[in-house]
């Protein structure tokens, strides 16, 4: 049989309203993500962790020791489920994250988190070329705002592209209710 893990990725204070970079739409993917946290806790399969720390001079969000890059409250991490502290976009780089994966035997992955666009991006797109099979939870991600030569892309926008562009090659793209619907088999 194989196993199927929940990733959750940068589900983080600053990226909610009265943090230091507020995305639209994230109480909303969180509520999402903690569905799937549900499901997958019930289910006893592994649950892991991923938490960004800026450890740039000039990082604007989720500064060491503050609340901001705390993971939001609501999705908390119990003491069995294994948190990753990363400092760069993708998760696998610089951190352990593939061991842990692979000491659970994991194979397949089911993601959500912020920003769909940065994180969530990066993270997939590893996971997949390091040979795990992809979920993307789409609606429990959240993207930012872009600009790009003189066009304003709003958030909506740039989640969609992003989803659609890793459900091309990278990942199986679904909502949470269509994953929960299927998930005894996964």
């Amino acid at each position: 049989m194989k196993t199927t893990g929940l990733l959750i990725i940068d589900i983080q204070n600053d990226y909610f309203p009265g943090g230091r970079f507020p995305l639209p739409g994230a109480p909303e993917a969180c509520a999402n993500a903690g569905k799937l946290l549900a499901a997958f806790r019930e289910r006893k399969a592994p649950v892991i962790h991923v938490r960004h720390e800026s450890i740039q001079p000039d990082a604007l969000f989720f500064l060491p020791d503050t609340k901001g890059q705390e993971i939001h409250e609501s999705l908390a991490p119990r003491s069995d489920e294994p948190m990753v502290v990363k400092h760069k976009p993708n998760s696998f780089l610089g951190t352990g994250l593939e061991t842990v994966l692979r000491e659970r035997g994991v194979e397949t992955l089911v993601v959500c988190g912020m920003m769909t666009n940065m994180c969530v991006d990066a993270g997939v797109r590893a996971a997949a070329d390091l040979g795990f099979a992809c979920v993307l939870a789409h609606d429990a991600c959240a993207a930012a705002n872009l600009s790009f030569g003189g066009v304003d892309v709003p958030a909506v926008q740039v989640h969609a592209a992003f989803a659609a562009a890793l459900g091309f090659a990278y990942a199986k793209v679904m909502s949470c209710g269509e994953y929960l619907s299927g998930s005894a088999q996964a």
